[in-house]
């Protein structure tokens, strides 16, 4: 795709209307930029190209690597608990970061493509776009590139100066919680059940290790789906409930690699991977009507997944000179 194809297809996306950025852009528990808000328009005059170089950067990593889009978009989600970049800081002699916590460990992949870009934006305009901010466009510009719907994504957000492995081991949602712990660790951020049930939406792309579904293995579902999950597993789990760990399997049997509907889909057939997907399926109220519409409705999925993403896009960076502009996002600044 030709640099002028990229520039058309960001003016393009910054056009695109969506209801709920109609509400305060204020982050939850604080803000980026100088005055507490996020803004669409910040890199305009410093750093104009900024979407473009970040696009392109996806755009190589996503031919070269198909799976590197599902990645990515999870490296947003994962940080996206704070907004801040903190997953993306290496451990140092004075501080473990959050790379090997409980749900990030042996799982989050795509850092070194990160860098790259980064790299890049600092040739371009140095110290002026933060780690945060490219996550957050990145994993739109997966999502497109994956299929699937595009946003604005509101930009202005600092990156942290440190992190914490015990914060993302507890506030970060396990492949095996249940329907209310799922509900508590979003509420407990300021997102509701929708924008939980649309996230979860975003396993519609990306693998998962063996390791992570052990109790899907001998659980209930469809029995030809589960015994297939068997074998690319190298059969049933041992007696401690251990798999092959290093075997990766699609999230979204129907179409792994597009970004649509058919997850939702897959649920009510018993063919959700993870038991925190599984369990969606199972619930009567609220949770379990938003699956089985946007099982229905992929249109109604896209406008809540992008709504949601924004809302969750939100959450918590520093606010104004108590973060950073990182010129790495490995380290802070020295």
């Amino acid at each position: 795709m030709s640099p002028t194809t990229v520039l058309l297809l960001l003016s393009l996306v910054l056009q695109t209307p969506l209801n709920a950025l109609k509400t305060s852009k204020d982050c939850i528990g604080g803000g980026g930029g100088g005055d507490g808000s996020l803004q669409f328009d910040l890199y305009l005059t410093s750093c104009p190209l900024a979407e473009a170089i970040i696009f392109s950067g996806v755009q190589r990593a996503v031919a070269d690597d198909a799976r590197m889009a599902a990645s990515l978009l999870r490296l947003h989600f994962h940080d996206c608990f704070g907004c801040d970049a903190s997953v993306l800081l290496d451990d140092t002699a004075e501080m473990t970061g959050e790379k090997t916590a409980g749900p990030n460990a042996n799982s989050l992949r795509g850092f070194d493509v990160v860098e790259g870009i980064k790299a890049e934006l600092e040739m371009a305009c140095p110290e002026t776009v933060s780690c945060a901010d490219l996550l957050a466009i990145a994993a739109r510009d997966s999502v497109l590139l994956s299929g699937g719907p595009t946003w604005p994504v509101e930009v202005g957000r600092r990156d942290g100066t440190a992190a914490s492995l015990s914060m993302a081991t507890t506030n970060l949602p396990s492949p095996t919680s249940g329907v209310a712990t799922l509900l508590q660790k979003f509420e407990n951020v300021g997102l509701s059940a929708k924008d939980m049930v649309a996230l979860s939406g975003a396993h519609t792309i990306g693998k998962a290790r063996c390791s992570t579904f052990a109790s899907r293995l001998t659980g209930t579902g469809d029995r030809l789906f589960l015994q297939s999950l068997r074998q690319l597993c190298s059969g049933s789990p041992s007696s401690n409930g251990t798999t092959t760990a290093s075997s990766l399997v699609h999230l979204d049997v129907g179409s792994p690699m597009v970004f649509d509907n058919q997850y939702y889909a897959n649920l009510f057939a018993g063919e959700g991977l993870l038991q925190s997907d599984q369990a969606l399926a199972g619930e009567a109220g609220e949770v379990g009507l938003l699956a089985k519409a946007y099982a229905a409705d992929e249109a109604l999925f896209f406008e809540d997944f992008t709504a949601s993403m924004v809302r969750m896009g939100r959450l918590a960076p520093p606010a104004g000179s108590s973060g950073e502009v990182r010129k790495s996002c490995r380290a802070v600044n020295s």
